[in-house]
């Protein structure tokens, strides 16, 4: 049935990888029957059990399907559906609070920027075998980065946050191995990991960021890595506080052979300080993107941690796309060393809109959270019926199914294009179409 490839593995996770392998290197083509579990225990020298456990692992990454008494056989393809696809279509005349974009005021003049970048660029054009990093977004970064207490280490410039991070849990982790991360969480990330053959794990949160018990409870199961937002968390709007912080590394104290991922999502649109748990693992990185403050399109990030991680990223990355253009990079460096963000107005704008109508939410009996960055969550008992009923009544949010895994029902509402004269109107669509809940754990 399966040719010259040979299933290897004792537990149900290295058994999932070595399919996944088998999978990936076209050994197992589409169509393969898989060998039943008593006879691939058998081989083995394994509990039947276990192998039940790494065919479900496996159909539930859409690597395989199962069809009763046909066995179970190497998917056609992949079945894969991202999260951000679960998006509703907004009719003309509906107000689209679910696409998760900040407010174009509030974002600084590109042209300016671009112009002065090209000139700087003209007598230095990155050329192959230059470094990958522009020595002046170098600067800058490490001097924020030492400002906010981020320990010391080498940098590296990706594609955005979320290359940063499926870099760095590539450079040290395997298929079938867990990572924690937030649940309600940033929904890219969710689909991220498994789809680089990796186990979500997911760990409640409240709004100054993960609970220390669940991330005890994570480390002490085997998760191998973790992924902490420091601030203006998506899809809640938690930040890290410094006594949460203060927890968070102790319980990381007691698990340092663990990986820390710090995606730190606020930076330059949250007031409110930094608090990095970085540097009590041996191995961490901290993840700092300039998309959401500067600009969806400038997709670039600076990626900081201990040496072997950043030598690893950046050297596969030199291997892939070699580096993140350099004109992007004098871009940004000119964004960051004119202050073409205040931070402080930005924060306030925001602020302003999330308050407003989480406060007239509350007064209609809804509970909402949301204490940094440009989106509201409110719980629900229906999600489904909730997010049709507000599409009714002429607003889109965003399905709580996009950013959740083992946490109860909610929709995500943008506040980036709301004005004063739009928060008592949604605060009465919001109530007329929810059923309130009691509060839940992230609030």
């Amino acid at each position: 049935m399966l040719g010259e490839y040979r299933i290897s593995g004792r537990r149900a996770s290295d058994i999932a990888a070595s399919v996944e392998r088998g999978v990936a290197a076209g050994d197992l083509a589409p169509g393969h029957v898989l060998p039943p579990m008593r006879e691939l225990a058998a081989v083995l020298g394994v509990n039947p059990n276990t192998v039940a456990a790494a065919y479900r692992t496996l159909r539930e990454r859409g690597v395989i399907e199962t069809a009763g008494r046909r066995g179970s056989r190497v998917r056609p393809r992949p079945a894969s559906t991202a999260r951000g696809s679960l998006r509703v279509e907004v009719p003309a005349g509906v107000r689209d609070l679910g696409d998760g974009n900040p407010d174009p005021a509030l974002l600084p003049d590109l042209g300016e920027a671009l112009a002065t970048a090209a000139k700087e660029y003209v007598g230095g054009a990155s050329r192959y075998g230059d470094a990958a990093v522009v020595p002046r977004l170098a600067e800058l970064a490490r001097a924020g980065l030492d400002a906010d207490g981020v320990p010391a280490g080498p940098l590296a410039v990706t594609s955005g946050a979320l290359d940063a991070i499926e870099r760095v849990l590539a450079a040290h982790l395997r298929p079938g191995d867990a990572v924690a991360v937030e649940d309600p969480g940033w929904g890219a990330l969710l689909d991220l990991v498994p789809a680089l053959g990796m186990r979500v794990v997911p760990m409640a949160l409240d709004e100054e960021g993960p609970l220390p018990g669940e991330v005890e409870r994570v480390l002490r199961d085997g998760a191998a890595a973790l992924v902490v937002t420091d601030r203006a968390q998506n899809p809640t709007g938690a930040t890290v506080s410094s006594e949460r912080a203060a927890e968070l590394r102790s319980v990381l104290a007691e698990h340092p052979g663990v990986l820390l991922i710090e995606d730190d999502h606020g930076h330059a649109m949250v007031d409110l300080p930094v608090h990095p748990l970085a540097g009590v693992t041996e191995r961490w990185a901290f993840v700092r993107s300039a998309s959401k403050a500067y600009g969806p399109d400038l997709r670039l990030a600076v990626l900081t941690g201990d040496g072997l991680t950043v030598d690893r990223v950046a050297g596969r990355q030199g291997l892939g796309p070699g580096w993140v253009s350099g004109l992007l990079q004098w871009t940004v460096a000119y964004l960051w060393a004119t202050g073409a963000v205040d931070t402080a107005a930005v924060a306030r704008s925001y602020a302003a809109r999330r308050d407003a109508l989480a406060r007239a939410l509350g007064e209609r009996g809804i509970p909402a959270y949301g204490r940094t960055g440009m989106n509201v969550w409110v719980p629900v008992s229906d999600e489904t019926g909730a997010v049709s009923r507000m599409l009714h009544a002429g607003w889109a949010v965003a399905p709580g199914a996009r950013f959740r895994m083992a946490s109860p029902q909610a929709v995500r509402l943008t506040v980036s294009t709301l004005s004063a004269a739009d928060i008592e109107p949604l605060a009465d669509a919001v109530a007329a179409a929810v059923t309130p809940v009691r509060p839940v754990s992230y609030g």
